[in-house]
């Protein structure tokens, strides 16, 4: 007959695995958060390299124009002797601070409008609708040359031009946040109890929205860096002696044919990889913040 000992302590020290992984891996939550973490820091030292570079970038040298990469020019030189690293850097960052802020305007416009429509009148949610598909039918890219153009194009015409148009995605999803907590019973019970709308709004509202308000903010970036290109590339942005990715590739087009492919290529590859780096912090922080993402 087996005893069996009260308070007894078990070994499980030799207990067999039935299944473990054969990679060793970082939990996802802190795997998102040390990706998000990497990329910031990744974009941070290029904006601030592209900045110190600015002098550099726009430094003349004929006696070294139309150089192919190497050690001492690492991407090349164009054709008045201008070195393409510190070139690509200086409108790296060029574009990123566009980007930061026409993301920034762009976001905080489409919270105003989906407060008002969610919490104002039934008018005020019929004419944020109305605005919204209207802006959403015509052509992107139209409407931006448009409103840049009318702006005098520049820095300011181009950052206000982005702005403008990229709110009204951001806005669908922050109305339908906004509806979802409205009728949630937490916000019931605080209107019941006598609190304002104002304190309801400041305590239980804008806690709710935050996360995707700041996904949605930082997902707007590639999007405004890419536009920015596209209309500096077409002629319709920033201005040719101000170092900018769209200016290069403008540029570069016109020496393509003669064999100097570094001109465009590495411009390019930089501008991508600073958009997947956004997009990396995006869906980094989407996961972080979304629960029914957190196991991806």
């Amino acid at each position: 007959m087996t005893q069996i000992v009260p308070n007894a302590v078990i070994d499980t020290s030799e207990a067999p695995v039935i299944s473990a992984p054969r990679i060793r891996r970082l939990p996802n939550r802190k795997r998102s958060a040390a990706l998000a973490t990497v990329a910031v820091l990744l974009l941070a030292v290029a904006v601030a390299a592209g900045l110190l570079l600015q002098p550099a970038a726009q430094t003349v040298d004929f006696a070294a124009k139309n150089l192919a990469p190497s050690l001492a020019h690492p991407f090349g030189t164009d054709w008045m002797g201008r070195d393409m690293f510190c070139r690509t850097l200086a409108g790296l960052s060029t574009s990123v601070l566009v980007g930061l802020g026409a993301a920034v305007a762009s976001a905080l416009i489409a919270l105003g409008l989906a407060a008002a429509a969610a919490l104002g009148p039934r008018w005020a949610d019929h004419a944020v609708s109305w605005l919204t598909d209207l802006m959403m039918g015509i052509p992107h890219i139209v409407l931006l040359i448009l409103i840049s153009y009318a702006l005098g194009k520049g820095f300011w015409g181009v950052t206000i031009g982005v702005a403008l148009t990229h709110w009204p995605s951001l806005a669908r999803v922050l109305r339908a946040e906004i509806l979802q907590c409205k009728s949630a019973d937490y916000v019931t019970a605080a209107a019941r109890l006598g609190q304002s709308r104002a304190s309801i709004a400041v305590r239980h509202m804008l806690p709710y929205v935050l996360p995707q308000f700041v996904v949605g903010l930082v997902l707007l970036f590639p999007h405004a860096i890419l536009h920015e290109a596209a209309i500096t590339f077409l002629g319709f942005g920033l201005p040719p002696e101000m170092p900018a990715v769209g200016v290069i590739l403008s540029e570069s087009m016109g020496y393509l044919s003669a064999g100097l492919w570094w001109l465009a290529v590495f411009p390019g590859v930089a501008l991508v990889a600073c958009v997947m780096l956004f997009d990396v912090v995006g869906e980094s922080l989407r996961k972080l913040v979304d629960p029914a993402r957190a196991q991806e």
